[in-house]
């Protein structure tokens, strides 16, 4: 059962997020979850009045961004991205031949989004902030946003965590109802156990401590590569056009022959990961769905030469150093 160190990390999550509210739940996952149930319910929110609601989703993506939607009911349509895996808003405002009343917007590899203001006068903007909420100073542009604290996020809890942060009291209400078996309602209405534990949130009060020491270390981390990289003109998706905004969630580096270049980098103990081998509209799940069509997107491009790099607070100086002189000599 939440109690007050649930509540101080809420309160600590909303402050953090420019926010008025938080309200934390199992998982990134469900927090996007509960944001797609949300708008489609007629009691709380005007696009549930609606038949077939569409929501733009980013071809490069985990694929729960897409999941939680479907499951809701919404329709989806996979939006094509630019070079840096963000979702392309001057092809989605051009395009007026598609429709859509929803956009979820994820900040690849914890890059700030694009100015989304013009996206946002015709739709409701949410945030799958799951990699980049801790980016450009926690500022929010979306109507909702979801979190994630998995293990491998820039904080982490050590299992699964998530939250919805939102100015909407009523989202407010609806999510604790949501996560907790619609006992808020004396169970007028359903829900499910969803909930991050006491332990948890207590011991996420004690990284909060240390988070801004942690990104400051993988600031100074991302900077070192970027200035390596340039001299041997290998493309870094953090660069000086992004680097101030960005959370250095992941640091990830374009390359020829991708594959190959990650099987050399495994001979010398330094492991690497591909976020994501292939965009959505790629997947067995996903190929029904509207897309940008094909192999020739940026999406279906970027997908076939991204290279995730290890990056996190605790790599020594020699590790680092380490990590870019041998990519650098395979590359």
């Amino acid at each position: 059962m939440a109690g007050n160190y649930t509540a101080e990390f809420e309160n600590w999550l909303a402050r953090k997020n420019h926010m008025s509210y938080a309200v934390t739940c199992h998982s990134g996952t469900q927090a996007l979850e509960i944001l797609a149930s949300y708008y489609l319910d007629p009691t709380a929110h005007e696009l549930g009045n609606l038949i077939s609601p569409a929501v733009i989703v980013p071809a490069l993506t985990y694929p729960a961004t897409a999941n939680a939607f479907l499951r809701a009911g919404w329709q989806v349509i996979i939006g094509d991205t630019d070079y840096y895996g963000q979702l392309d808003v001057k092809k989605m405002i051009n395009d007026l031949d598609t429709h859509y009343h929803a956009v979820c917007a994820v900040g690849l590899y914890g890059a700030a989004l694009r100015d989304m203001r013009p996206v946002q006068s015709r739709a409701v903007l949410i945030e799958d902030a799951a990699q980049h909420w801790l980016s450009d100073g926690c500022k929010r542009q979306g109507d909702s946003t979801a979190i994630s604290f998995d293990p491998t996020k820039n904080l982490a809890n050590y299992g699964n965590g998530g939250a919805v942060v939102s100015n909407d009291r009523k989202l407010l209400d609806y999510a604790r109802n949501w996560a907790n078996n619609g006992k808020h309602t004396r169970h007028a209405e359903t829900g499910t156990n969803s909930r991050m534990s006491e332990t948890d949130c207590a011991q996420m009060m004690i990284k909060t401590r240390y988070i801004d020491a942690w990104q400051k270390r993988r600031a100074e981390i991302a900077a070192h590569w970027i200035e390596q990289l340039k001299k041997r003109n290998v493309r870094s998706l953090i660069d000086d056009s992004n680097f101030s905004t960005h959370c250095y969630h992941k640091f990830v580096i374009e390359v020829d022959n991708r594959d190959t270049v990650q099987r050399n980098l495994a001979t010398c103990k330094i492991e690497t990961k591909v976020h994501y081998a292939e965009p959505l509209h790629e997947l067995p799940a996903y190929q029904h769905l509207d897309n940008p069509g094909g192999l020739l997107s940026p999406a279906s491009a970027l997908s076939r030469r991204c290279l995730s790099l290890p990056i996190y607070p605790e790599l020594t100086d020699l590790e680092v150093e380490y990590i870019i002189d041998q990519l650098l000599e395979i590359v």
